[in-house]
């Protein structure tokens, strides 16, 4: 029996790793709105809507594994078999906590469109990045299952309204973003393991690379690795922006692409 008062099983299927892992129906009715309320208990106030706020916050400051039911009824002020009365367990909780952050890089106003699909995807990358700094823990989710809710599928049909100028098929369109999702991501937990491994040793980047120096100019002296030797001495510089460097070249690639299916559309009028 764990702290929360699950067995010791229940706890590690749901702490916190995959989504899609828990009650699929309490979280599809918990997401849609579809599910009985409590009855009135002893916190008013109380509801899922703050109890995922609270759960976001405390994974924002000190990670996934931090959040716990118990850790939220401290947050919340209240039992923590109150929360269990409206989310069943963290499985769930973290289906609502995805879905809720997950429509935070659409969040564009009606009055503010992007200019064609370029910018779109322009959009859609930068916001990406920007969520998965705000809530790096979205990293360390498996989210090959993932529930979806409002949230999320208003992201999807906002991406893909920018996305249909393309004039690509169905399938290719996802593929866009997947492609574009992917990209992020990989920088994004880069970045993020980056970050985590100095939290973790206390050792910076720059005294970790300057360890290395010695060993890695005799490796260079040695001949064995000549294409590496005659590299400019900023190729690994900071100040490359490796980012705006991919997202520049992945547009560039489905404009190639774009006009390729244009190419083909115009083909059997000539």
């Amino acid at each position: 029996m764990t702290n929360d008062g699950t067995t010791a099983g229940a706890a590690s299927k749901a702490d916190g790793a995959a989504t899609g892992s828990g009650d699929i129906a309490r979280s599809l009715e918990l997401l849609w709105g579809t599910g009985e309320r409590p009855s009135r208990g002893p916190k008013p106030g109380l509801s899922p809507d703050r109890i995922v706020t609270a759960a976001v916050a405390v994974a924002d400051a000190e990670g996934l594994a931090a959040v716990s039911m118990r850790r939220l009824s401290t947050e919340l002020g209240t039992g923590t078999m109150s929360l269990y009365r409206y989310i069943p367990g963290k499985a769930e909780l973290l289906d609502l906590m995805l879905d809720r952050v997950q429509g935070e890089p659409f969040a564009v106003r009606p009055d503010d469109p992007p200019a064609d699909w370029r910018a779109a995807i322009d959009r859609m990358a930068r916001g990406h990045l920007d969520n998965l700094r705000r809530h790096p823990w979205l990293l360390k989710i498996n989210q090959a299952r993932t529930v979806l809710g409002p949230s999320a599928l208003r992201g999807l049909e906002l991406a893909l309204t920018g996305l249909r100028g393309m004039g690509l098929r169905d399938p290719e369109l996802i593929g866009v973003i997947i492609t574009v999702n992917s990209f992020v991501e990989g920088l994004a937990r880069t970045q993020a393991d980056a970050a985590e491994a100095v939290a973790q040793t206390g050792l910076s980047d720059e005294a970790f690379w300057e360890n290395q120096r010695p060993y890695l100019e005799r490796a260079m002296l040695s001949g064995a690795y000549p294409v590496m030797a005659g590299m400019a001495e900023d190729t690994f510089s900071s100040d490359f922006d490796q980012f705006e460097f991919g997202l520049q070249r992945l547009i560039a690639g489905f404009d190639a692409l774009v006009g390729e299916r244009a190419a083909e559309r115009e083909a059997p009028r000539t």
